[in-house]
């Protein structure tokens, strides 16, 4: 079996570090060199001949970070690699899966072609925005959920008196895969937009009076839709909100809206790093949930078992 080489991107650097702790080996050794204009050479110091080679690396804002883990690829492609499988824990451009209105790109799709022309062989991401991405692949997609992280924080909380709530209509389906695990009740919160990142107005669908809610996202931007939808339930009578959201994003002046909302609490992982400390944030790591991923991939064991039935 080939020799399993695990390595970071700059800015998944901590998140990197701990899968690797966890899957019981360092980090391999490489450079990301920058030219006085910002352009970038990517260089792995080490042997990867033969190898099946794991780059960790999220592809939030700036753009850098894509092309840092492109460039990776690629060096490890022309390095003879055996095999290269990018882990992508926040896959970036998700929320552009499709053609909305005239003249617009389908970025989603864009990115798929990009990793594939730079040589990867396998992909392996956590909550795509859109599950129809992974048609957008034509080499193998291990699309991680988050379930098996949050299942497992919730069944150690007090959630006798909880009821499920989506923050839109588009995240029905998620919520209601926590509904139905707990045998909790379901409500939504349809919301219409002025524009985009810009809330006017949520309404509640369904009885929220006396309960404590959480709310279920996989992308937590500015925080507008989740702190609407937070106050909303909170006016239609819910003793509490909370939210659980995956990848946390947070631009623009979303840990102001955080603080300043009814949300008691927000859940999410570390795909991300935080910019700034929150008291209103908490954050699961899911370096187990890749590690188990990264071994069963390289083992070609199924990785059905780390999802939630």
């Amino acid at each position: 079996m080939a020799l399993v080489k695990l390595f970071s991107g700059t800015e998944s650097r901590e998140l990197a570090e701990k899968i690797a702790d966890y899957y019981g080996q360092k980090l391999g050794n490489l450079s990301i060199n920058k030219f006085k204009d910002g352009e970038m050479q990517t260089v792995i110091n080490e042997s990867v001949r033969g190898a099946h080679v794991f780059f960790i690396q999220s592809t939030f804002a700036p753009a850098d970070n894509l092309l840092e883990l492109l460039l990776l690829i690629d060096s490890a492609k022309r390095a003879s690699a055996g095999y290269i499988t990018a882990v992508i824990p926040y896959f970036g451009y998700a929320r552009q899966d499709r053609k909305d209105k005239p003249r617009v790109p389908i970025s989603a799709k864009l990115i798929a072609g990009l990793l594939e022309s730079a040589g990867a062989n396998r992909v392996m991401v956590m909550d795509f925005h859109a599950d129809q991405i992974q048609g957008f692949f034509d080499i193998p997609v291990d699309h991680l959920k988050s379930e098996a992280i949050f299942v497992s924080y919730l069944k150690n909380e007090n959630i006798n008196n909880v009821i499920f709530a989506s923050p839109d209509v588009g995240g029905v389906k998620r919520a209601r895969t926590y509904a139905k695990y707990f045998g909790k009740d379901l409500v939504i919160c349809d919301k219409e937009r002025r524009k985009a990142n810009e809330v006017k107005k949520i309404t509640v669908i369904g009885e929220v009076k006396g309960k404590d809610v959480i709310l279920i996202d996989d992308i937590v931007d500015t925080a507008g839709t989740l702190c609407a939808a937070a106050n909303a339930l909170i006016e239609k009578g819910a003793n509490s909100v909370k939210a659980i959201c995956t990848h946390p994003v947070l631009s623009g002046d979303a840990y102001a809206n955080i603080k300043s909302s009814k949300l008691t609490e927000l859940i999410t992982t570390d795909t991300i790093p935080l910019k700034l400390k929150s008291k209103k944030i908490r954050v699961l790591s899911c370096d187990r949930l890749f590690a188990k991923a990264i071994r069963n991939t390289h083992e070609y064991k199924s990785i059905a078992a780390l999802f939630v039935d």
